[in-house]
């Protein structure tokens, strides 16, 4: 017991101090756990553990993350981008897979470890690439949407991939591996034929095994879709979360077990039982139990991965490791170019699109471990895709960094060059036509106002197009299309763009160079307001606080409170805050945080109990049946109609 406890105090700590700090670089969670499990290494070899068995166990981490794949595949989305999806992703994967297999065979390897290379190194890091794209704000660009197109499609490939990987067993491999379990077996304790029993299909001739997979298959499809939803509607009655988990886990051991027994992947179980529930009720609820412990056993993986890295064999093949790594990484980006090029992504759209996923990913790891497993690639062939895999990831961060400083500045100018036909003036420019500055810029035309309207994102402007709606192409926050733009003679600049550092930059050019022009700017959260405050703002909308505004007015009228008060309650909240933002922003220091900022701190907590008072003796009207109509309550039951005006 002493010893588990020690273990899983090390893991944890590990994995604690990491992946915050990995954050903070830049360099992604996965990474974190990776260089987690680097530094324990030498503490786990001086406490003799077996990293080996303790990675087969936290692959249930992937079998966990493969149902929560299954679960987010809603059928209509992805019917809705099948074409990209299908091209962008399907020809990656199997260009990619392709070049690396005649490669390797090119080096003497034979052609099912050449292919199942292929597959390893053609999967990129959909943790890494994704969370940059949105720190970075990246997301929604051409480039962003690309990138994410062919991940999904990379994480639905991983399934077949599973599948096809046992076929490529070489014989040499499985019948060393039966050698060394008939000595085990012959010296041990009879632990390797009590494993040998547990199978459905073992010693079965074909025909037999194949009924048996397709019952099974179909034994998943049948649970998914006329027994998970009684079984869950009865958990649920009992109202106790921790038998809803129970009964989660339940259902994905059950299932993955049930895939072991007849010889497929557990994650291929898994993953198709969670595209039969993708429209369940209870799809939510899935989600939110399994991840917690999806999140843990796929970081206790990737640690053991970290932890099993053989530093010895690095620096005894570097020149290998080290041509291989950047040999896949540009093998990748010339095939990811190319496409980009097929599917019209330009500019810096384009490079970003094959910078972000030149890397191999998470599910390299997977697949390796997976191989050898599965008798299908040399253990030694292993260690070295292994290494490739953790270099090209450690190296993606400086990719990105690349893309932002060296690439995507040069193609600015030539990307905005669409600013130029600006052809329409207005005393109103609108920058950014999504969810947010698409709303203003209607209720703009509401009332007769035509604004230019301006929005980086060429796919978001081909949709507007469609719909007759004038929107000019560019970067709003470069000096030369605001000018293209008319902001010399603008009176009103709304900026509804997304990422907070632009926003604020942008606010700091306009009220420095433009000042006499109205800047309303959206805000990404409270602390963000401070920063617009300082730059120059005039108006600041926090991009939520309306909306949970107006959640709490309709919470007051289900308590029972007139509409007519609500709302006035929901004013004297709305006005007070803005008084309490409008005194602390007067301490407020930039680059500080709000909680490191001490005289912010006390001030804040004095002006949020004196508001807190305030409202609290203006709740006239609880306990007052609300109704529909909106016209003021008796005088008998209501407050001063003047107060509060």
């Amino acid at each position: 017991m002493t010893g588990f406890l020690l273990l899983a105090t090390v893991f944890l700590i590990a994995g604690v101090l990491a992946v915050p700090l990995a954050s903070r670089l830049g360099l992604g969670s996965v990474l974190g756990y990776l260089i987690a499990g680097i530094v324990i290494s030498p503490i786990l070899h001086w406490l003799h553990v077996d990293i080996i068995e303790i990675q087969h166990f936290a692959e249930f981490g992937v079998v966990m993350m493969l149902f929560l794949v299954g679960l987010e595949l809603d059928p209509k989305m992805l019917w809705a981008m099948r074409r990209r999806l299908l091209g962008l992703g399907g020809l990656q994967v199997a260009v990619t897979t392709g070049l690396i297999a005649v490669i390797c065979m090119g080096f003497g390897l034979s052609w099912s470890v050449a292919l199942a290379l292929g597959m390893v190194f053609a999967l990129s890091s959909t943790a890494i690439v994704l969370q940059t794209l949105n720190e970075k704000g990246l997301m929604q660009a051409q480039g962003g949407q690309g990138s994410f197109q062919v991940l999904l499609f990379q994480d639905i490939a991983v399934i077949p991939m599973l599948a096809l990987l046992p076929l490529l067993a070489m014989p040499e491999l499985t019948d060393l591996a039966g050698q060394a379990a008939g000595h085990g077996g012959a010296h041990g304790d009879g632990h390797g034929d009590g494993h040998a029993a547990m199978s459905l299909v073992e010693g079965r001739p074909g025909w037999q095994v194949a009924m048996i997979t397709l019952a099974a298959v179909a034994a998943i499809g049948a649970i998914g879709n006329f027994l998970a939803r009684p079984l869950f509607r009865f958990v649920a009655m009992a109202n106790l979360r921790e038998v809803f988990v129970a009964t989660a886990l339940a259902l994905v051991v059950g299932i993955a077990l049930l895939m072991s027994l007849v010889g497929l992947s557990p994650a291929l179980g898994t993953f198709l039982a969670g595209v039969v529930l993708a429209n369940s009720e209870y799809r939510h609820e899935l989600e939110s139990d399994i991840d917690p412990f999806r999140g843990l056993l796929l970081g206790l993986f990737f640690m053991t991965v970290g932890a099993a890295i053989d530093f010895g064999l690095l620096w005894g093949n570097f020149a290998l490791v080290i041509g291989a790594t950047l040999g896949v990484m540009a093998l990748k980006a010339g095939v990811l170019y190319a496409l980009a090029r097929m599917f019209k992504l330009t500019g810096s759209d384009r490079w970003l699109f094959t910078l972000g996923l030149a890397q191999a990913g998470e599910f390299g790891f997977v697949l390796l471990s997976f191989t050898v497993a599965s008798h299908v690639i040399p253990p030694e062939v292993a260690q070295i895709a292994l290494l490739v895999v953790a270099l090209s990831m450690l190296l993606t961060p400086g990719l990105f960094i690349l893309y932002d400083r060296g690439i995507a500045p040069r193609f600015l100018q030539a990307q905005d060059a669409a600013a130029e036909d600006i052809d329409h003036r207005s005393k109103i420019i609108v920058a950014g036509y999504g969810r947010f500055g698409g709303i203003v810029a209607r209720m703009l035309r509401q009332i007769g106002e035509q604004p230019v309207v301006v929005d980086y994102s060429s796919h978001q402007l081909e949709m507007l197009r469609r719909f007759d709606t004038k929107v000019f192409f560019g970067d709003a926050t470069r000096a030369d299309l605001l000018h293209a733009a008319g902001i010399e003679d603008a009176k009103m600049l709304v900026i509804a763009i997304d990422g907070k550092d632009q926003i604020t930059h942008l606010v700091e050019h306009v009220a420095r160079h433009h000042p006499h022009v109205h800047i309303v700017a959206r805000a990404v959260d409270r602390g963000h307001v401070y920063d617009l405050y300082s730059a120059g703002a005039k108006d600041i909308i926090r991009e939520t606080f309306d909306s949970a505004v107006r959640a709490g007015r309709a919470a007051y009228e289900a308590l029972g409170i007139h509409p007519f008060q609500a709302e006035q309650l929901a004013r004297r909240f709305t006005k007070a805050d803005r008084d309490l933002l409008v005194k602390t922003a007067a301490v407020h220091k930039p680059g500080v945080l709000l909680a490191d900022n001490a005289e912010f701190v006390e001030l804040a907590k004095e002006l949020n109990a004196r508001m807190e008072e305030e409202l609290l003796n203006a709740k006239d009207g609880f306990g007052v049946d609300g109704h529909e109509g909106w016209v003021p309550p008796p005088a008998s039951v209501g407050s001063d109609p003047e107060e509060g005006r």
